[in-house]
């Protein structure tokens, strides 16, 4: 059988700490008054055998010379149990953490509560929400590494808050003990349940890491979470595109190609220190829904974006996917960074599964959501842009459109059908609607088209290179702008879209 790696809290720092940097904030425990002498004997006896003091340590150090603040447990003390003490030094390493504007990573592995310490112990889940509640206010990245094992009031305070989640590989991560429910039903807790692997299936982590391959992760999300917004240097400015006159049956054919770029070859090709992240962290996942931390040239942002292909063979977009969708627009608002979302889509799903999961409720929020958040927002149309799962994450700042994009309120075959009662008259409505780039430009719609020599699916790198260079200026012009103007504008723009 092979050994699965399960470092303890300081053999863990110095894997994913640069060496010498580590700093204890940590100063002596009070143990509790009274305490019993069967319960004093236990803390002495894990003292012993860890040479720890408590079961969590805190400090700061750097990771390829940033620097963070770190809580870490280590389970060979006491089952990593939390009670008053440890509580507290978690707390004041939190609170620290954030007037010092650190960002956070958090390591637990315990088995929950300190049961020798009782309710009092148990009601320290409250003051750590509030503290970890008030750092993620103050716009500083939290960041949660799920080692095993990780359960109880752990996992359902601290454990469960972060802007991004990462487990051991085979990790037991679970709100209730397995020997815990078998005590209390009389039967084992079912097999395969509480592991790292089918919690970032249901899109309730966001990723399943070794510890050797932490210290690289956390430095990649941290370079886009912690990167400056304001001083960026100026891009230069893009040259107009000359857009050959293509008829939108024409466009919206080459869209469909199989060979057209997708939104995670624009991250491979034209984004740099990507990290993806998966699910609404409400056990949710939909493949056809990508959400990622990028750079694009210096400028740092959060990307969401449909993948055409996944959706095409893994089914269409449905309301789990705009629910994590939701989820990257919180954490570009929480975070202050740059939202880029891209549309790629034949439409959104058209199930009973669709209509019970609140489809149409999820892209009404998205919408209100998207409109007027705070952070600075990009568009990319992509490829096809049909119904409302299209329009969902449509409305930025700056409206971006490859030359042979559209946008429709459906497919062309479903509004001719609606029309004409067929699908013969595709070509026509979609003339008619103004659904190609050119006439998206025209009308105010987008900003800028990106152009096709004379097909993506043709030059893919050449087109994704041009659009990386796109995004960058983009982002770069919008951060230098006045937050609060940059949304009036917005708002503004939306208000008297269609009226002259």
């Amino acid at each position: 059988m092979t050994r699965v790696d399960r470092p303890g809290a300081l053999e863990l720092l110095d894997r994913v700490l640069d060496p010498g940097s580590w700093k204890s904030w940590d100063e002596p425990p009070s143990d509790p008054s009274p305490i019993s002498p069967e319960y004093a004997a236990e803390l002495a006896a894990a003292r012993e055998k860890t040479g720890l003091d408590e079961s969590l340590i805190t400090g700061s150090g750097t990771i390829h010379g940033r620097r963070i603040a770190v809580v870490a447990c280590e389970f060979g003390f006491l089952a990593g149990s939390i009670g008053v003490a440890a509580a507290e030094r978690l707390v004041r390493a939190v609170e620290r953490a954030t007037a010092e504007g650190l960002p956070l990573v958090a390591a637990p592995t315990s088995g929950g509560t300190r049961m020798q310490e009782g309710t009092v112990a148990f009601m320290q889940m409250v003051k750590i929400s509030a503290a970890v509640a008030l750092h993620r206010q103050a716009k500083l990245p939290y960041l949660v590494y799920l080692r095993h094992p990780t359960t109880g009031g752990v996992f359902a305070s601290w454990g469960s808050t972060g802007h991004i989640t990462a487990a051991e590989p085979g990790a037991l991560v679970g709100f209730l003990g397995p020997r815990v429910y078998e005590a209390l039903y009389g039967e084992p807790f079912p097999a395969g349940v509480q592991v790292s692997e089918n919690l970032l299936e249901h899109g309730l982590i966001d990723a399943v890491v070794a510890p050797e391959d932490l210290r690289q992760i956390a430095a990649d999300a941290l370079a886009v979470l912690m990167a400056p917004r304001e001083g960026l240097p100026e891009v230069a400015p893009l040259p107009k595109e000359e857009l050959a006159d293509i008829p939108a049956w024409e466009s919206i054919q080459r869209s469909r190609r199989d060979g057209r770029p997708t939104v995670r070859g624009l991250l491979r090709s034209a984004a740099n220190t990507v990290t993806p992240l998966q699910g609404t962290g409400e056990g949710e996942t939909e493949p056809g829904l990508l959400l990622a931390l990028a750079k694009f040239g210096g400028a740092p942002c959060v990307v969401l974006g449909q993948d055409r292909r996944r959706q095409q063979s893994q089914g269409p977009l449905g309301p789990a996917g705009l629910r994590e969708a939701r989820r990257g627009m919180r954490l570009a608002a929480e975070l202050n960074l740059p939202l880029v979302t891209v549309i790629d889509t034949a439409g959104a799903a058209l199930s009973k599964e669709a209509e019970e999961g609140g489809l149409a409720g999820e892209i009404a929020r998205c919408l209100a959501e998207l409109v007027v958040l705070p952070a600075p927002t990009v568009c990319l149309l992509l490829g096809e842009g049909a119904g409302g799962g299209a329009l969902a994450l449509l409305p930025a700042d700056r409206v971006l459109c490859a030359q042979h994009s559209w946008l429709s309120p459906l497919p062309p075959e479903g509004a001719s059908a609606i029309i004409y009662r067929d699908t013969e008259h595709a070509a026509e409505v979609a003339a008619a609607q103004g659904v190609r780039s050119l006439d998206l430009l025209r009308n105010g719609l987008v900003d800028r088209v990106v152009a096709e020599r004379p097909d993506a699916a043709d030059e893919p790198a050449a087109f994704l290179a041009r659009l990386g260079q796109v995004l960058e200026y983009e982002l770069v012009e919008l951060l230098h702008r006045d937050p609060a103007e940059r949304l009036a504008a917005r708002l503004r723009r939306y208000r008297t879209l269609g009226t002259g």
